[in-house]
């Protein structure tokens, strides 16, 4: 089983890199480094992927805001002041998510960029402004999520590489931080 899963996953990464719009993905990354805000939004297994680029994201920008979605109405609430400077990155894979889908919806009628990550051209999602698609096949019961990982693995690299001088400082003072509160633990094996 082993085997035919990582095998399984080695080929998905591969037709995902063949097969991605690159032009969709720098316009989406440029998109993403002049937004006033980004917000993130992924329901069910894609909450991991939304929540893996929120994480990360956090910790190069200032301007990310993690649409939590336990509830229609919260989710709603979360972006209600999202308009045409922001981008609204939607992250669903099948099952498609209603809420995602509502979510893309409004934004949409007020402006925003979306950018997609999806399936599919005939995912609900393929009328977003960039497309970006990643091959997520089922070997079984689950969705296998690493092509998807591995486009946002890029985004975040692409737009930490937009600001350098930025990211720098970010972090080194963030290094600093968890040095001086003991965030991590630095002893070596």
């Amino acid at each position: 089983m082993l085997d035919k899963v990582l095998g399984s996953d080695a080929d998905k990464i591969r037709r995902t890199l063949d097969e991605i719009d690159r032009k969709s993905f720098d316009e989406a990354v440029e998109k993403i480094v002049a937004a006033r805000s980004i917000y993130i939004i992924g329901v069910r297994s894609s909450s991991t992927l939304a929540g893996f680029l929120n994480f990360n994201f956090r910790m190069i920008l200032d301007n990310v805001k993690f649409v939590q979605t336990t509830s229609g109405s919260e989710m709603f609430e979360q972006i209600m002041s999202i308009g045409p400077e922001d981008v609204l990155i939607a992250i669903s894979f099948p099952r498609y998510s209603q809420r995602t889908l509502k979510a893309v919806h409004y934004a949409k009628k007020q402006g925003a960029c979306i950018i997609g990550i999806t399936d599919s051209t005939s995912a609900p999602l393929a009328g977003a402004d960039q497309l970006l698609l990643a091959r997520s096949d089922m070997v079984s019961f689950v969705d296998s999520l690493v092509a998807p990982l591995s486009i946002i693995n890029a985004i975040i690299v692409a737009v930490a590489r937009k600001k350098p001088d930025d990211v720098r400082e970010r972090l080194e003072k963030l290094e600093h931080i968890w040095d001086e509160y003991d965030v991590y633990d630095k002893t070596q094996n």
